[in-house]
């Protein structure tokens, strides 16, 4: 099904595995196009809650494969991010990482440099392990910061933090991008992936999916508001909505019986009216 990632799902958590390990899994225009259909996939599939990124190998994705020398990101390239050149190429595993309705973690295991870190730029949580290597190196390249990162990054860590790493250059180590608020946690190697499912099953066992689906989306596309008053009729409606829904009384009753909740809403079929409200529709 897929050539240079790997799916598998369990206990309602997708696990995509970057999977060209003999290559630090350097990424390829396939695997980008891999990556935007297992989004979209998890997006609309119900048995998923919560999907997981993580590497094969000792690295996470050490950047793009230029094994084909400078060509690999000339005019006619293809292997930034699996589109045709274009007004909008390059927005293929973006937009779908963006997008999805399911919540996101980035278990960076190893090297991510280059499109390896800011492909988790639009995921939700990242952890690393004591032995990645971070780096925004684009400048040492020539090259800009791609992948929408010069969108993200400072919204993550802040426009000082994002100016001085994407400058510089260097690799970072974990606990610098952890002081930068990029990662939320440092851990061994064989620590990291038990805690990342540690983390997707608390949102599977607690959480309702629209609620989740809901809160990404606010979280993501009001942050970055200069004040609060759009957000205010958005949220308020959704609050009402919300509150006459089955999933309202089941965490009510979850919680007043001292029980996991068991909600009843799918995000495929139960998203409320006014979603999605960005679009006017």
């Amino acid at each position: 099904m897929y050539e240079h990632i790997q799916c598998d799902i369990a206990d309602s958590i997708l696990t995509i595995t970057l999977n060209r390990p003999d290559k630090l899994n350097a990424y390829t225009a396939l695997m980008g196009r891999e990556l935007a259909r297992a989004f979209a996939e998890a997006d609309g599939n119900d048995a998923v809650r919560v999907v997981i990124v993580t590497g094969a190998g000792r690295a996470f994705c050490a950047g793009a494969d230029i094994s084909g020398g400078d060509q690999a990101f000339g005019a006619g390239a293809s292997v930034m991010f699996g589109q045709p050149t274009g007004k909008r190429a390059g927005s293929g595993f973006v937009e779908s990482i963006f997008k999805c309705r399911k919540p996101s973690i980035a278990a960076i295991n190893g090297p991510a440099v280059g499109v390896g870190i800011t492909m988790t730029l639009p995921m939700d949580i990242r952890l690393a392990s004591t032995t990645s290597k971070i780096g925004f190196v684009f400048a040492r390249r020539g090259l800009v910061p791609e992948a929408g990162s010069a969108w993200f990054l400072p919204r993550l860590v802040g426009l000082p933090q994002a100016l001085r790493w994407c400058y510089s250059g260097r690799l970072l180590t974990p606990d610098e991008v952890l002081a930068g608020g990029l990662v939320s946690e440092v851990l061994a190697p064989e620590d990291l992936l038990p805690r990342a499912r540690e983390i997707a099953r608390e949102i599977v066992e607690e959480t309702a999916p629209v609620s989740i689906a809901l809160t990404r989306q606010l979280l993501w596309r009001f942050s970055a508001e200069p004040d609060p008053l759009k957000i205010l009729d958005v949220d308020g409606a959704l609050a009402r909505t919300l509150g006459s829904t089955p999933d309202v009384t089941e965490g009510v009753a979850a919680f007043l019986q001292k029980r996991k909740p068991n909600f009843p809403g799918k995000v495929s079929t139960d998203m409320p009216a006014g979603y999605p409200w960005w679009t006017g529709e």
